[in-house]
């Protein structure tokens, strides 16, 4: 059974349903319509799927060229097979929801490793932070909406605007519940065990100090 395509592997194919070019020109490509928004894309891993695809078929090389002392450029083209594997893939992303894992879900498993005080302040560090990249993710979507993008083509923007307020509004008010101590984890025993309470200063220590 092949593997499935990979988020940078259908851009790649994606790319290239809107004609031939070369690998340096998806990139620019990508960019200027904020695909790296939505997929983790570098220049070597773009090359390294762009190789990847020639090898099974689903995109092929036209031509290479050079310019003065610029390296060769080839330029590629999507096969039927890959077209075909493209849509296929897109299908199964959009109808099947994946077993994703986030950090921030990791961090919210093992709250109780730190005291309360310290995750609500983390948390509100979280929101200034949560607060800046919403009004980016804004600000980049409302610039293409300008540019006269189609909205088709901003969807993963608009989805990840959504996604982002979302987790603002959770983490605000799981940092408004801990000031107010609707949630504690004081008495766990993990908590307990990871952060023995203080013990009281001995006349000792004070000499040492």
């Amino acid at each position: 059974m092949s593997r499935p395509l990979t988020p940078l592997a259908l851009t790649v194919l994606r790319m290239l349903c809107d004609g031939p070019m070369h690998p340096y020109e998806m990139q620019q490509r990508i960019r200027d319509h904020a695909y790296d928004q939505a997929v983790k894309i570098t220049h070597g891993a773009l090359y390294h799927s762009v190789e990847r695809l020639a090898s099974t078929g689903l995109i092929e090389p036209l031509e290479t060229s050079r310019e003065g002392r610029r390296p060769e450029r080839t330029i590629y083209a999507v096969t039927a097979a890959g077209r075909d594997a493209a849509q296929i893939r897109l299908a199964e992303l959009l109808r099947n929801p994946a077993a994703e894992f986030p950090l921030f879900g990791t961090g919210l498993a093992f709250l109780n490793l730190l005291p309360e005080d310290e995750v609500a302040r983390l948390l509100r560090g979280r929101t200034v932070l949560l607060e800046a990249a919403l009004a980016a993710h804004q600000t980049a979507h409302d610039a293409l909406r300008k540019q006269g993008l189609a909205r088709y083509k901003l969807v993963d923007q608009e989805w990840m605007i959504a996604r982002v307020r979302g987790e603002l509004e959770f983490v605000r008010g799981l940092a408004g519940d801990l000031d107010a101590g609707r949630l504690t984890w004081k008495d766990d025993e993990v908590h307990t065990r990871c952060h023995p309470r203080p013990r009281p200063p001995r006349h000792d220590d004070k000499e040492d100090s």
